[in-house]
């Protein structure tokens, strides 16, 4: 949804309080408007609201002109100084219960407490609200501001008024906007700076000088960052392909080439080979072969010996006792 002014002008007793503005702000997004007290703060909250209807101009949602019942209905201002901002006098609990029975939500005690201690807020339900912290008043309005389910756009009109610093109500836009709503922060031109605008000095500037859009943002959308890392990604892209197809292709072959020849099944294989050739000689005597071969003293002088011995002894013996008797006869 988008709203869109167009040379929107709202004119005063004696001086106009906004002069000619044209301004289109979507939801999803913070549009963050800067300009000095006086210069047409409120008179652009209420305007844009439907609200208030402007002198000159048109204001149209979703491009086309809608009755300003239609606009309130989608709309929420948060804290406009002497409009909807709450009175100080009342309690943070106070303020709570009238912002769900605005909204259209069940405000008895027991759901203001719940809903202050969903936020961490229950220590503070009894403290004023002009006590509060700056940037903890302006979050529990917008927060209270959107309980209604119906409202898709959110103005927050000089919220740097109760002081704290800048990056504080900002963050909290922020939030909002990435949630789908569209927000309107309206501050001074130095609260503009502290956030990191640069602004040219307001020579020349007159009273009644609207204020500016000075910076336009979408929290919702981190595909820009993801774009950007898109881009050096491309690059090394050619150079990637050249790579990949070369060491995908050789290490294919490379690995093939080295299980083959690696591992031990292949040289057991070569040892197999080697066996059988030795097998045809020992064909004789293939398993004594072995054997023998590993003691091959201990065969040739053993089994000889003893052999030898027996009948040599017996020789011996026998022959000097043939000699003795033939001598005797």
């Amino acid at each position: 949804m988008q709203i869109t002014l167009s040379g929107v002008r709202v004119e005063g007793r004696r001086d106009p309080m906004l002069e000619a503005t044209d301004l289109a702000w979507s939801t999803g997004e913070c549009l963050l408007v800067a300009g000095e007290p006086g210069h047409g703060h409120t008179a652009l909250a209420l305007v844009a609201t439907g609200r208030f209807v402007p002198s000159s101009g048109t204001v149209r949602l979703d491009g086309a002109a809608v009755p300003p019942s239609a606009l309130r209905a989608r709309t929420a201002v948060v804290d406009v100084p002497g409009i909807s901002e709450p009175d100080d006098a009342l309690s943070l609990a106070d303020v709570v219960a009238e912002g769900l029975a605005l909204a259209g939500r069940r405000s008895l005690p027991r759901d203001v407490t719940r809903w202050l201690d969903e936020r961490a807020l229950t220590e503070d339900r009894g403290r004023r609200v002009d006590q509060l912290p700056g940037v903890v008043r302006t979050a529990v309005l917008a927060a209270l501001a959107t309980e209604n389910s119906d409202v898709r756009f959110v103005v927050l009109t000089l919220p740097d008024r109760h002081g704290g610093e800048p990056s504080g109500w900002w963050e909290t836009a922020r939030t909002l906007a990435a949630s789908g709503l569209g927000v309107l922060v309206q501050c001074t031109r130095s609260s503009a700076r502290d956030l990191g605008v640069d602004l040219p000095p307001a020579r020349g500037a007159t009273l009644h000088e609207p204020p500016q859009v000075v910076l336009r943002e979408v929290p919702g959308a981190p595909e820009e960052p993801a774009a950007t890392a898109v881009l050096p990604a491309t690059e090394p892209e050619p150079d990637a392909p050249a790579v990949e197809p070369e060491p995908a292709a050789e290490p294919e072959p490379e690995v093939e080439d080295e299980l083959e020849p690696s591992p031990e099944p292949d040289a057991r294989a070569e040892e197999e080979l080697d066996e059988p050739l030795a097998e045809p000689p020992r064909a004789g005597t293939p398993v004594d072969d072995t054997p023998v071969d590993d003691t091959p003293v201990d065969d040739t002088p053993v089994d000889d010996t003893p052999v030898d011995d027996t009948p040599i002894h017996d020789s011996l013996a026998a022959t000097p006792a043939d000699d003795a008797q033939e001598e005797a006869r």
